[in-house]
């Protein structure tokens, strides 16, 4: 997924939905999007990324054990420089570190912030391609 996004410090770069229901959400999106799907196995889940004229636009998944209980929501990624000193930076800009740093296997490093203000996004550095 190498794009001129997953490059630039500061620019939104991927969306993803988790859901309690992957497959009548490639069936809604599909039929409303004109999606087209490709499977994937990403730490021991199924991960779906969504295809628009042949771009890769998104992804779905089931939702995470940590999120059991919520409705479904559309997450976003943001690319950062180096997602640890961004993410320290959130919390002394009083921000709090909801998912701590984790490595995605050939994806990169992200992990998920809450602004003072309480909205959520997730943080990336993507690995090298």
């Amino acid at each position: 997924m190498p794009t001129t996004a997953t490059k630039t410090h500061g620019a939104f770069s991927w969306n993803e939905l988790s859901t309690t229901d992957p497959n009548a959400a490639r069936q809604f999106y599909g039929a409303l999007l004109g999606w087209t799907f490709t499977e994937k196995e990403m730490g021991g889940g199924a991960y779906t990324v969504a295809s628009a004229n042949g771009e890769q636009v998104a992804g779905i998944m089931s939702m995470p054990p940590t999120a059991q209980g919520m409705p479904p929501f559309w997450g976003s990624y943001v690319t950062v420089d180096d997602v640890d000193a961004s993410a320290k930076r959130a919390t002394e800009l009083g921000g709090k570190l909801l998912v701590p740093h984790m490595d995605v296997e050939g994806v990169g490093r992200f992990c998920v912030i809450q602004d003072p203000q309480g909205a959520m996004v997730a943080l990336m550095t993507y690995a090298k391609m």
